[in-house]
């Protein structure tokens, strides 16, 4: 990890010299001088003027830095600048999550120890919240995951939380086949809670987080978990089988995405669930169909993304969403080369407000808030599109600016064979 430097302390050795009566003098004006500025500095901070950009009857005030690192290039200058606020409103659940996998990735990319201590000393990520719905468990164990994996693979109480939550919602039936076919639930069968199915590829997330406790513990259970998932088996079909049609193309049931929508994205959380099961097995099928699914997404002409500047046109969620895209690039950049460029437009896009063209707040730049759907004109489907700089939000906004800063100064970088 990198070391904070201090600034160097000048010492001049000699014999120190008593003031003259004037010096003395002009030294104690000088005192009182400098007193009554940061006293009116202070009684202007405390009024907090209010900004153009903050709602009726409130003030914003820029947040007090989070990091005494200072990064110098763009793109990790723009994550932590979000990032300040995102800490200030964190709140340890699944959106705390998202922000902690962007953290990890800007962590990896940066070394800064102060993002390390805030996820293990005041903020310990094995101490998040355990509710029921099965996709928040599965971001909190990414989370976790990727926060071993960029801290040297040797924070055994992270793995061993992961599998803890893993489990608890594999014996609660979590994992099942009652709607006929096999998948993850967001609730088991015959709980007194039943809802539509909520987000297939979130609640199959589980699925990727199979993948990643396979790789760490070797335990084949796990493995065979993620396989049934995306496979099935003799009783039941898988994902596959069931919503995909081939050639990236995912079809399930029509309808809001918060309200029973499997396939949000246009089925782009699979190609995490692929990339996983690629990396794990090194079967050809799974890179293929998240290369073709990625591809597909962010074509313009299927209409999810806007052809100039690729921000989702119809829903929140671009967090993951920027994710599940750049996961299947990693698998494959030279098939995928395109992809960083377009995801970089759409920050681009959401940084300068549609390049200062939205009718609505993306980017509030009084303390870096980011609005949860990215449309300059709004209107998208979701959950909470509107809102700027909560911790659902803006905990969005780090996983992508995070994830991307993390590809341009490391990944790309690596694979170009800049970096060793």
């Amino acid at each position: 990890m990198k070391k904070h430097t201090k600034n160097e302390r000048r010492t001049h050795s000699g014999t120190a010299r008593a003031p003259s009566p004037r010096s003395a003098f002009l030294l104690r004006g000088g005192i009182v001088v400098v007193a009554v500025l940061l006293a009116a500095l202070l009684l202007v901070v405390a009024i907090r003027i209010p900004s153009p950009l903050a709602p009726p009857g409130r003030s914003v005030r820029p947040p007090p830095a989070a990091s005494v690192y200072r990064p110098t290039e763009k793109w990790l200058q723009r994550a932590y600048a979000i990032d300040v606020l995102f800490h200030l409103v964190y709140t340890p659940c699944w959106e705390g999550a998202y922000g902690a996998i962007g953290d990890a990735h800007l962590f990896a990319a940066t070394g800064d120890s102060a993002l390390l201590r805030f996820y293990t000393v005041s903020h310990p990520l094995t101490e998040m919240c355990r509710q029921t719905w099965i996709d928040d468990q599965a971001w909190v164990c990414l989370a976790e995951m990727y926060w071993w994996r960029f801290t040297g693979k040797s924070n055994a109480a992270l793995v061993a939380d992961a599998v803890r939550r893993y489990t608890d919602y594999r014996e609660s039936g979590g994992l099942s086949h009652h709607e006929g076919f096999w998948s993850w639930y967001n609730f088991p069968p015959n709980t007194p809670t039943q809802e539509q199915i909520f987000t297939n590829s979130n609640m199959n997330q589980m699925a990727t987080v199979a993948c990643w406790l396979f790789e760490v513990t070797h335990e084949r259970r796990f493995l065979d978990d993620a396989l049934l998932v995306w496979n099935g088996d003799d009783v039941a079909p898988g994902i596959e089988k069931t919503y995909y049609r081939g050639n990236g193309r995912w079809v399930g049931k029509s309808g809001l995405a918060a309200f029973g929508n499997p396939l949000p994205w246009m089925g782009a959380g699979y190609c995490s669930i692929a990339a996983s099961l690629f990396r794990v097995t090194g079967e050809e099928k799974y890179r293929r169909i998240a290369v073709a699914t990625a591809k597909r997404v962010m074509d313009p002409a299927t209409g999810w993304v806007d052809p100039a500047d690729y921000f989702q046109i119809r829903m929140d969620g671009n967090g993951a969403f920027i994710h599940f895209i750049l996961d299947a690039y990693q698998i494959a950049p030279q098939e995928l080369k395109g992809i960083p460029g377009n995801v970089e437009k759409s920050l681009e896009y959401v940084w300068t407000n549609a390049h200062g063209k939205a009718s609505i707040v993306l980017h509030r730049e009084a303390d870096h808030g980011i609005r949860n759907g990215w449309n300059g004109r709004g209107g998208e489907d979701g959950y909470r599109v509107g809102e700027v700089g909560t911790v659902h939000a803006q905990g969005e906004a780090v996983r992508a600016f995070g994830l991307y800063a993390y590809i341009v100064n490391v990944v790309i970088p690596r694979s170009s064979g800049v970096l060793k």
